[in-house]
């Protein structure tokens, strides 16, 4: 059905149903159609304003403090996903279980847009306060949801097209929503199928916290989709299911109701605590690859140590692991080792190279697993904040603190790993204080207080040659040699000895096989002798989207490719030498094509781009002084 047709047939049906009381049965998806019925049974008026009041900002601030968790684990997916928002004028929502939005990044343009129609932060989206929408909607029905235009049960709303996921807590309890919102005028063809991927990273990262005194069974068909978000997760609390996620149900052929009532002998009698894979049988007969995980106090030292040369449980919400060939897993388990004693391990390596998912293994596999990992993006991080994002500070320390002060990110990371990255770009004044706690181990939070002792093991990643920043003096040398006492150099994707293998690997880890839809040899092939300048990272979001836009049984084609990369696979297949372009030119070109489109305003290209304000000029400067 074409798009005109479609919104035709939309709004026959609206006529139809709003004005003259007729049955529209089959000119809607039937969701939609509940969802009207459901609506206009609670006596909403289609033709008028919902009533949404906007809360206070210190009501806000009191609504996501009570959700920090969820926005905490939430935080990575809404962040890998800005970059998609931005490009498309779009922005990602996360909501809390009832649909009040907690969070909102992405295009500042349509934001500005949205808030008029009072979607922005603090104000119900759910289907009682707002009708028809692609949040309220979703969380009713618990299922992915896109509403488009004039699906929207509220005439104002038709300016939205909307795609919404829930979010299923391991209890099956909803506990959000993720959404993308853009303009009506728009076909968000991509927005369902990312919502649904990045849902199902989120729901993955639920069992990071709460279950570490149960035994975790990690399972599914494919033995190289363990340690991956679409493998099943089941936990146990003295051999009873008492948490699980959706593919793990249906891999065991359970529903929701069997939590508190289903036992792990029942379910698979011949499973044995280990942390090496297992080949298992299923209740239907099939064959699935498993690891049963004790909590550690039933676990020997013999055990941990054997976990070094085991695939890591859990990549980063928004990655899948790189590859790791036998001299990077050797690396691997000196870094465990070198963490586990305590001594700083440097990470050097390309934007996208991996540095952030090989930290995240170092800590899963150290003794140290069972405490927080804690990342910090010292480029990220706003230039007038990060003092007391990472130090902490006390109540009252400065105007807009939260009054009960905040712990901050280093005490967080107390007994786990505390993990720097872009550590070059942390300001020189921080750096002194940054030492100073690496040498007294123990935290002054802003505002005066009592020092405090941390324990953690450190990990920092760069992208950056320090060398150069040391030789500039912008780079201290005493923290440098108090950080790298043993680097690790991630090599670039472009390095890889066998990058078709890598492609294959990386697609079958996001679950293409699984989902019956292939690659053509052709694009394996352009995949595979493409340089990739944004590395895994990159590489890995090709693949996202063309598990998005491929379809079972007909091979994705060329022409699906981004077009840079077929502009490559042109140039190639001509004879041609394509101009080589760096990743730096890349972020300088999108410096400045941002600072055009906003008419020279720093501030309007910031907000394109979805960074801080300072944080354009810093890239901006150091592009600057790269080019003298």
């Amino acid at each position: 059905m074409s798009i005109a047709s479609s919104r035709d047939a939309v709004v026959t049906a609206r006529r139809r149903f709003f004005g003259e009381g007729r049955p529209v049965d089959g000119m809607l998806a039937a969701p939609i159609l509940r969802s009207w019925q459901r609506c206009a049974g609670q006596g909403l008026d289609a033709s008028r304003s919902p009533l949404v009041e906007p809360p206070t900002a210190h009501e806000l601030r009191e609504l996501q403090e009570r959700h920090d968790r969820l926005g905490r684990l939430a935080r990575p997916e809404l962040n890998a996903l800005q970059g998609d928002a931005c490009l498309t004028g779009s922005v990602v929502i996360l909501t809390d279980a009832a649909g009040v939005v907690l969070d909102m990044i992405g295009s500042g343009e349509f934001a500005g847009r949205a808030a008029q129609v009072a979607l922005r932060p603090g104000v119900s989206w759910s289907e009682a306060d707002t009708g028809t929408n692609a949040i309220g909607t979703a969380l009713v029905e618990r299922q992915p949801i896109a509403v488009h235009g004039a699906e929207h049960f509220f005439e104002r709303h038709r300016i939205l097209a909307c795609a919404a996921a829930p979010l299923i807590d391991p209890r099956g309890r909803v506990a959000g929503a993720l959404d993308m919102t853009g303009p009506a005028a728009i076909r968000h063809v991509h927005a369902l199928g990312l919502m649904r991927l990045a849902a199902e990273q989120i729901e993955h990262r639920f069992f990071s916290e709460g279950f570490e005194r149960c035994t975790v069974l990690r399972l599914h068909t494919d033995r190289a989709l363990l340690g991956t978000p679409r493998e099943g997760v089941l936990a146990f609390a003295d051999g009873v299911l008492v948490g699980a996620n959706r593919h793990g149900l249906d891999l065991m052929n359970l529903d929701w109701p069997a939590l508190d009532l289903a036992r792990l002998e029942t379910l698979l009698p011949s499973v044995r605590p280990s942390d090496q894979i297992q080949m298992l049988r299923g209740p239907r007969g099939t064959r699935l690859w498993g690891r049963l995980v004790e909590p550690p106090q039933c676990r020997s030292r013999a055990a941990s140590a054997a976990v070094v040369a085991a695939p890591s449980p859990a990549s980063p919400v928004g990655e899948v692991e790189p590859i790791l060939d036998t001299e990077m897993l050797a690396q691997l388990s000196r870094t465990v080792r070198l963490v586990e004693a305590g001594i700083p391990v440097l990470l050097l390596g390309e934007t996208g190279s991996g540095k952030d998912v090989f930290a995240r293994r170092v800590h899963a596999e150290s003794a140290r697993r069972n405490k927080p990992f804690v990342p910090v993006n010292c480029a990220a991080l706003p230039e007038g904040l990060i003092e007391s994002e990472l130090f902490g500070y006390e109540a009252g320390a400065f105007t807009g603190a939260r009054r009960q002060g905040a712990p901050g990110l280093l005490r967080q990371a107390d007994g786990g790993v505390l993990f720097l990255d872009e550590i070059g770009d942390m300001p020189l004044s921080l750096q002194s204080r940054l030492l100073r706690v690496l040498q007294d181990k123990q935290i002054s939070p802003l505002g005066g207080g009592r020092p405090v002792p941390v324990d953690f093991a450190l990990i920092c990643a760069t992208h950056q040659p320090l060398g150069s920043l040391l030789a500039a003096g912008a780079f201290r040398q005493d923290l440098y040699f108090r950080i790298a006492q043993y680097v690790v150099e991630r090599p670039p994707v472009r390095h890889h000895p066998d990058r078709l293998a890598l492609v294959r690997k990386l697609w079958r880890q996001l679950g293409g096989e699984e989902a019956g839809v292939q690659l053509s040899v052709e694009v394996e092939r352009v995949l595979a002798a493409y340089n990739w300048p944004g590395n895994y990272r990159q590489l890995v979001g090709t693949l996202r989207a063309l598990l998005v836009l491929g379809e079972p049984g007909h091979p994705v084609e060329v022409s699906a490719l981004p077009a840079e990369i077929r502009a490559v696979s042109a140039c190639d297949s001509q004879g041609l030498v394509p101009p080589v372009t760096s990743l730096a030119e890349h972020t300088r070109s999108a410096l400045q094509a941002a600072l055009d489109a906003s008419g020279g305003n720093v501030s309007r290209a910031a907000r394109r781009l979805g960074i801080d304000r300072s944080t354009y000029y810093r890239r901006l400067l150091k592009d600057k002084d790269r080019i003298r």
